[in-house]
């Protein structure tokens, strides 16, 4: 038997139209399908009712399927003379593990192919009206896990030198841990008057976002009972959202 091929393909931050015409067609092609949680409802109705599902979505502290064993079932079912998608939300290559992943197929020997998703790092800021660059307020930016690996109980993040080493920082995943990152940004020495923002499930119908100052952030998101998931954005640029909001799904 012929060995198959691995499709790491990203579906983008949650508007099912942000899918890429290539990730659509791959998708439409498998024979299993390997999917997250919080893929839209409408981008799994594209599945070939003939292809296999298999749901491996994690969650903060609940993991259906272990990483370890994520790799093992892409190894698997391309071994069998599968076409594989392994659908991920956002980009593959962005806090998505798919280099991980992509390692583990190329330790077994398998062909993989990367399909790049539009990441929730740039689209939910846009839709909640805050360019991450901006030629008058920001000139670089951080794409920072608010969710991440340590090792030995080391902090890999080193949030004192982010603070001031960039103009804007986005972190992905980091709701459940906003006030120990907005005050490690504070002992960085970032003013508590940055602006900030924190935007919860972009892109969709359900897109709602709280606004306030490095200071306050943690806050309001305390008192909106903000849920991942959800986008922090730190930087000026946030206050041209008043201006620039334009996402009539946008509930604040």
């Amino acid at each position: 038997m012929s060995k198959g091929k691995v499709y790491l393909v990203g579906a983008g931050p949650g508007d099912p139209g942000l899918m890429s015409v290539v990730a659509l067609e791959t998708l439409k092609k498998a024979d299993v399908v390997v999917y997250d949680r919080l893929i839209a409802k409408k981008i799994l109705e594209k599945i070939p009712k003939k292809a296999e599902r298999l749901y491996v979505g994690k969650s903060s502290g609940n993991h259906t399927v272990t990483q370890e064993n994520i790799g093992r079932i892409l190894v698997d079912k391309a071994l069998e003379g599968k076409k594989v998608v392994r659908l991920k939300g956002g980009d593959p290559f962005l806090f998505g593990r798919g280099g991980e992943e992509a390692e583990e197929l190329v330790k077994a020997g398998l062909k993989f192919e990367v399909i790049p998703g539009i990441t929730s790092a740039i689209a939910v800021p846009t839709y909640a009206g805050i360019p991450v660059t901006h030629r008058d307020y920001s000139s670089s930016v951080a794409i920072v896990t608010g969710h991440e690996k340590t090792s030995k109980g080391k902090v890999s993040v080193d949030w004192g030198k982010i603070a001031t080493a960039v103009d804007t920082i986005v972190v992905l995943m980091g709701i459940e841990n906003l006030d120990g990152i907005t005050k490690a940004l504070l002992n960085g020495g970032l003013s508590g008057e940055t602006p900030a923002a924190v935007i919860e499930r972009g892109t969709t119908n359900q897109q709602r976002t709280t606004q306030g100052t490095l200071k306050d952030i943690a806050r309001k998101a305390v008192s909106e009972k903000v849920k991942p998931p959800g986008v922090l954005v730190v930087g000026e640029v946030v206050n041209l959202r008043k201006d620039l909001s334009w996402f009539e799904g946008d509930l604040k």
